[in-house]
Parts: C-alpha cells; structure tokens; sequence
C-alpha cells in the first residue's frame, strides 16, 4: 500500500508549488502552439511541392472538369461534410465553420483554433461500355481563427475553389489517314486547380444577431491540351501539341449574417444568410501550338493575352439549425448561383452552356453523452445528411445533376476541443440517358482541430 501512495504524495507536493504548476501549464501552451505552427509550415510546403508536381498528379478525376472553371469544390470541414455540406445557419464554438463569415465570433472570448484536413477522393466513370478508375489525394484546406475584441474574431485560411483534372486517350481509326501516314493517337488532358486565400471578420450585436465580411484571393492557374502522336513513324511526323494556360489572380468579397436565440434554456435555434457578389478571374492566357520531333521543338505559334474569360457569379445561401444542448443537431441549407452570365471559352465538340445551379442540403449532428467517463465512444460526436446539386453545366441541353448522402464522427482528443473529424461523401453524378457518362465517387476528409486557451491573466501568483 506504502509503495502504491508515493506517486500521488509526490504529485500533491509538485501542485502545491506554483511556480512549477505555471511552468508546466507554460509548457503545456507552447507545446500546442509549437505543434499548430509546425503544421502550418509543413501543410504550406507540401502544398508548395505539389504544385511543382502537378503534371502527374492530378486533384481530381472527373470529364466534367474539362468545361468552365472545372468541378467545383463541395466547401466545408469534415464537420459541414459530414453534415450534407450544411454551415450557413450552424454556429458551434467547438469547431470553424467557415461556410458563413458571421458564424466566427461563435467561439469562446480567448480560444485559438486551427483546423486543417487531407483528402482522398476516388472515381470510378463510365458511359455503359468502357470505364475508368482514379484515386486523387491532396491537401484540403487550413484555417486560422482567433479573438480581437470581446464579441469579435477573425478567421484566416486556404481553401480550394475548383479542379481540372481529365484524360482521354483514342486511337485514329480512319482507313485514308492509316493508309497514307500511319497510325496516330490523340490525347485530350487538363490539370490544375483555383484556390481561395480568405481573411474573416464577424461581431455579434445585441447577444442575438451576428453580422461577417471576408474577402478573398482566388488564385491558381488551369492547364488544357490535346496532342496527336505519331506511332507509326515519330521520326518524320513527330507529335502535334496545342492548349492553353490560364493562370489567375482575382478578388471576391462575401457577407454572411446569423439570427440566433432559444426555443427553451436547453434548445437554441439560428438562422443564417450570405451574399457573393459576382466576381471576374482576371489572369494571363497563354496559348500555344508546337511540333515535336526528337529533341526539335518547331513552335507554331505562342501568344499571352488578358482576360481569362471564365468569372464567378453571383451567389446567395440560406440556411437554418436547431441545436439541443450537447445532444443534437439538425440543419438545412439552401444555395443557388446564376451562371448563365459567365463567359466561358468553347468546348470543340460539345455543347455547353452555363446554366443556374441550385444545391439543397440537409444534415444531423448527435453526440450520446459528451462527458460520459466510463464509455469513450460514447463521447465521440456522429454526423450524417444528404444533398442534391444541379450543377452550372448544361450539355448538350441536359443539366448535370449529383445526389450524395454522407456520415462522419469527430473523437475528441486530450482536453478543450481538441478532435480528429473524418466524413464520407458517396454519390453519383451524370446518368447514361443523353448521353452523358455516370460517375461515381467516395471522397474522405480527415480533419484535425487543435485548440487552445491564450491570453490567460492568472489571479494569483
């Protein structure tokens, strides 16, 4: 009994010294804060090498990418994701929701967050007789958010816009062009990514309504090409390859507002909106044409205009939640954008066009008992929802639709809110019927939100 007391004896002794309990809360801060930073540099460098990488490793998979800014990313942390996709009516102080730029000042009043997550997505497309298979993984976002005075926070982060990621590889086939020269394959491949640098500020007023802005930098640059190789005889005919880059460098802005309040002490409600005014990508195009034979690269033409002739357009979002204290959650969002004003260069060979895009969304957030001590898994928070998207495409007279359901849970890790989130996206867009190609995919994000207490002023010494 005497050799299991001497541990504890010792640890009362050790708190009762203050100085070394300040230390060790002092080495208990910085070693977070050490960790958070760490892995902002970390995640910045291995965005940096990815991008120096980017010609075999692509960010998405999908022949829907090749039209207009490519597929646009579904937004959100693994806790919108496994949520539908829901955050413009949520407000949580455990979590960044970014979604609406009012929901920042949802936070406790000295708390430092930074949350960051990887994603895997894998496609599998087909248009009834051949199919394919892709498996993309990268850095998804990183977000900063801490307090500037009392009722008011800023958020700060990275997140991506859209992704062009496509190939399409087909072997000459006619009888006069085999006989004279041979035979030829002609590929048709896009890469690249826009991403979306932001800075947040939201306050609350009256305890009741919260008010954001956030300003945006989108940047990246869109790669588009087609070659024709000659497999007969490379010597003579070499390979034929043309495209474009568009590199861009363009600002946005987006305004969110939050209503909130209680239906009873243990059950609170709040309703949310956002406004994105319609913003121009400005960047340089850079389009091409050259003949490669062997080490000889005859250019045929390169020429760098302004204007990327691509834009995001207007869009605004409503949504709503109901929240029982640490129990559950359930929410709703609506979103819709007028693309039909973009301007967007021609797909030789198909027929697109820009059209409206609406995306309905719904979700639930349930947590059994969060300060349950016996059971750990009864402390972990679950999450489920589903969606549907018409998206901006219009082929050939046809919308491309998606439907998805998702799931997800966040377990909770040392003390605050500290957690790891995870959330599977699995749906289907496209369909065989007018000749469009089905395309299914499972997407996973792992999430990682670190938090912590700053600014303590201790009363006693």
């Amino acid at each position: 009994m005497l050799t299991v007391l001497k541990r504890p004896t010792i640890f009362l002794k050790f708190l009762q010294n203050p100085e070394k309990v300040r230390h060790l809360q002092a080495m208990q801060k910085t070693g977070i804060r050490i960790l958070a930073f760490s892995f902002l540099f970390l995640l910045i460098g291995t965005a940096r090498s990815a991008a120096q990488t980017i010609t075999d490793a692509l960010g998405t998979y999908t022949p829907y990418s090749m039209f207009g800014v490519g597929e646009v990313t579904r937004p959100g942390t693994s806790l919108n994701r496994g949520m539908g996709g829901i955050g413009v009516g949520l407000r949580d102080n455990r979590y960044i929701n970014y979604l609406n730029p009012a929901s920042a000042s949802s936070r406790d009043s000295l708390s430092f967050m930074l949350d960051f997550g990887l994603m895997q997505r894998n496609f599998i497309n087909t248009d009834g007789t051949r199919s394919s298979a892709y498996n993309a993984f990268n850095m998804h976002h990183i977000i900063l958010s801490f307090p500037i005075w009392k009722s008011s926070a800023m958020q700060m982060g990275i997140i991506p816009y859209s992704n062009v990621g496509y190939r399409f590889v087909e072997d000459e086939s006619r009888e006069d062009i085999l006989a004279n020269v041979g035979s030829f394959r002609y590929l048709h491949y896009g890469q690249g990514s826009i991403n979306q640098a932001f800075a947040a500020f939201s306050a609350t007023f009256f305890r009741h309504l919260s008010v954001g802005a956030q300003g945006m930098f989108f940047f990246g640059n869109i790669e588009k090409n087609a070659q024709a190789v000659s497999l007969s005889n490379p010597e003579l005919y070499g390979t034929l390859k043309t495209g474009y880059d568009i590199v861009i460098g363009s600002f946005g802005a987006q305004f969110g507002l939050q209503a909130f309040g209680n239906f009873s002490p243990s059950t609170s409600f709040t309703v949310g909106a956002t406004f994105q005014p319609r913003a121009t990508l400005r960047g340089d195009v850079t389009r091409f044409a050259k003949v490669e034979k062997g080490s000889i690269i005859d250019t045929v033409y390169s020429f760098v205009s302004e204007g990327s002739q691509m834009s995001i357009p207007m869009e605004w979002t409503v949504g709503f939640s109901i929240r029982k204290r640490d129990k559950w959650v359930f929410g709703a969002d609506y979103t819709q954008s007028d693309w039909r004003k973009s301007n967007f260069a021609a797909t030789p060979g198909v027929l697109f066009e820009p059209a409206l895009s609406r995306t309905l969304k719904a979700g639930l957030e349930f947590t059994p008992d969060r300060y349950s001590i016996r059971y750990f898994m009864r402390r972990w928070t679950y999450r489920m929802g589903a969606y549907y998207d018409q998206s901006y495409m219009m082929l050939n007279g046809n919308q491309v639709t998606a439907i998805g359901v998702t799931f997800g849970f966040s377990v909770p890790i040392y003390r605050w809110y500290n957690s790891i989130g995870v959330s599977v996206d699995a749906g289907q867009r496209g369909s065989f019927e007018n000749n469009l190609i089905r395309e299914r995919y499972i997407m996973l994000i792992l999430n990682f939100n670190l938090h912590d207490i700053w600014f303590i002023k201790h009363r006693y010494n």
